[in-house]
């Protein structure tokens, strides 16, 4: 969406994300709003609806800025190893109180399709690229079929985990994890 006016001040969306986190991490996603936002940072609600439609598109930004720098790729040398590493990684994330963000967010996005798209592209697609890197190798190092379809397995990899964070509410757990991670090799491996 283009903006109309004055181009967003780089100090004043900082302070805007920064607060907006803070809030987040401090309240809750559903605590969180524009107001109170405004208020932390200092800037009118006015400079927040020119930059973002609503709270749950400002929350959403201010958690993922935050959470960009968290993204690991391991590298073992062992595609089982490296799979197992990042999803432990990522369920581990999952059950912090930033991690339970992401299902907040989920969520939201069900109703507004802003949240939606910036989660699937800010949050997931970087991860999914991280698992696409480490099935590459692994084809690359002889570890998996040549002819496997990389995104349905990434989809195989991440979908139990949020099957039972979502849906049944079971407990994930390394046993957990590492089934998963055993089930989709059997059918990919070489």
């Amino acid at each position: 969406m283009a903006e109309k006016g004055r181009p967003r001040s780089e100090k004043t969306e900082k302070a805007i994300l920064a607060a907006a986190y803070k809030l987040l991490m401090e309240e809750g996603f559903q605590s969180v709003t524009v107001e109170s936002i405004a208020k932390e940072a200092g800037v009118s609600k006015a400079t927040i609806y020119k930059w973002w439609p609503n709270k749950a598109a400002v929350v959403a930004d201010s958690f993922f800025e935050a959470s960009q720098q968290r993204i690991h790729t391991p590298d073992t040398g062992s595609v089982e190893k490296d799979l197992l590493l990042q999803l432990g990684n990522l369920s581990d994330f999952l059950e912090t109180d930033k991690g339970r963000v992401i299902t907040e967010l989920i969520a939201q996005g069900q109703f507004d399709p802003d949240v939606a798209n910036a989660y699937r592209t800010r949050y997931f697609a970087p991860r999914r690229l991280a698992a696409r890197e480490i099935l590459q190798r692994g084809m690359d190092r002889g570890e998996l079929k040549k002819d496997m379809d990389i995104d349905l397995s990434i989809d195989l990899i991440f979908a139990p985990l949020f099957y039972r964070m979502l849906v049944t509410g079971a407990e994930i757990d390394s046993d957990f994890i590492k089934n998963v991670v055993i089930c989709i090799l059997t059918g990919i491996k070489v």
